[in-house]
């Protein structure tokens, strides 16, 4: 019978962080499988040893066929964004884990972290973090060589986050450990060691921004400001698109980005992806990004070119077609996840029945809601109402028991 896998964690000062049983399994085993840096540890080892690379699958494999003893060692925690999870899922393994860098971190800092926000930005991109941490009272991010302290420093600062202050923790537990807090301008022109952890703590209240942004908060084209989908359309829209927390969403015709911005308050976790044609509002776009602390993949082109760049989606909304609506339609029906929903805002009676006609064919189930909306405007010591243009909110979903279009 294979014994199964043991996943040792070891910390930075190497045997020290170990167990007297950790080690003796160690040394009684017949293949060692780590980092180089963890293996450096064990000059003395006997058997043979495997360096992990990178190509997990095919570690798997080799692991799955050997049946000679085994001992696979990670850092900390394995199971804390570790190398435990993955091999977890795939073999027959025991784990026994060290203290995990972001509680000697907290330690050092003299801080509980049952209530921080946690994630990590190792090997990632920082795409999306903005929304993700913004508002947040604590934030401990795990980092890597190109997302280092001082990049996450300038990422925040690009969103005007300086209500944040910075804890950085380097090679905790090893003899050039050191451990201070920054301010985040500081910590920009600051150079750390690449074995690190960041833990952001806010000082002071920034800007958060609710669900249903005022019209005037944008940046927009002036005078021409009809171009802005307007508050009461955007949060009828974005209420049909039915988003989770990690929804991938598209913005089609995206403009001043207001849908995506708001979209990617909801989705959070999830992937925002606009596409927009016109110079003037791909910069009012980027304003707003900044502004608005939110940061999604927007690119400039027309639409259907270029959405094959983005994943697929588990929801779109489209705002703007330039006159493209029949290949629009397909290729998002195509591309739509099941269970999707699609949702096109037309100004026009014919935009209204090509869509219908579009969403029809493709075997979706459409709805609309026709929203005449009308604010109030003082007028000497009255109120008078000024209506805005109607506009046709269609929303299309896969008929049931229907997959693909």
């Amino acid at each position: 019978m294979k014994n199964k896998i043991k996943i040792i964690g070891i910390g930075n000062d190497g045997k020290q962080s170990l167990l007297p049983i950790y080690e003796k399994w160690i040394y009684e085993s017949e293949i060692l499988v780590g980092g180089e840096r963890q293996l450096s540890f064990f000059k003395d080892y006997q058997g043979e040893k495997i360096v992990i690379k990178g190509d997990l699958s095919s570690l798997v494999t080799y692991l799955s066929n050997e049946k000679k003893r085994m001992v696979v060692l990670a850092s900390g925690d394995p199971l804390f964004y570790g190398i435990g999870s993955y091999l977890a899922k795939k073999l027959d393994v025991e784990i026994y884990p060290y203290i995990s860098s972001m509680q000697q971190a907290f330690a050092k800092m003299n801080e509980s972290w049952q209530d921080a926000y946690v994630l990590s930005v190792h090997g990632r991109s920082m795409k999306g973090l903005a929304q993700r941490i913004n508002g947040r009272k604590i934030v401990a991010l795990l980092t890597d060589a190109t997302n280092s302290p001082s990049q996450i420093a300038r990422y925040l600062r690009s969103f005007g986050m300086d209500e944040y202050r910075a804890f950085v923790a380097e090679n905790l537990g090893g003899e050039n450990e050191r451990c201070a807090f920054y301010r985040l301008e500081e910590m920009e022109n600051t150079e750390f060691s690449p074995l690190n952890v960041v833990i952001l703590q806010k000082t002071s209240e920034g800007k958060v921004w609710k669900f249903g942004i005022d019209d005037e908060e944008f940046h927009q084209r002036k005078p021409e400001k009809g171009l802005l989908t307007k508050k009461e359309i955007r949060t009828l829209s974005l209420s049909e698109l039915k988003l989770t927390e990690s929804s991938i969403v598209w913005d089609i015709g995206t403009c001043t980005g207001s849908v995506a911005i708001e979209a990617s308050m909801i989705a959070k976790e999830g992937q925002i992806f606009a596409i927009e044609k016109n110079d003037h509002d791909l910069e009012n776009c980027r304003l707003n990004m900044a502004k608005f602390r939110t940061d999604f993949s927007v690119v400039q082109g027309k639409a259907p070119n270029r959405l094959d760049e983005f994943p697929d989606p588990d929801a779109i909304f489209i705002g703007g077609t330039a006159g493209g609506m029949e290949e629009i339609l397909t290729v998002c029906c195509s591309r739509l996840k099941k269970g999707g929903r699609i949702v096109l805002n037309a100004v026009t009676i014919e935009n209204l029945m090509q869509a219908v006609d579009g969403f029809k064919r493709s075997g979706f189930e459409v709805n609309i809601t026709l929203a005449q909306v009308s604010r109030s405007k003082p007028i000497l010591n009255l109120t008078r109402f000024d209506a805005l243009n109607p506009i046709y909110i269609i929303s299309a979903q896969h008929k049931e028991g229907e997959s693909s279009c």
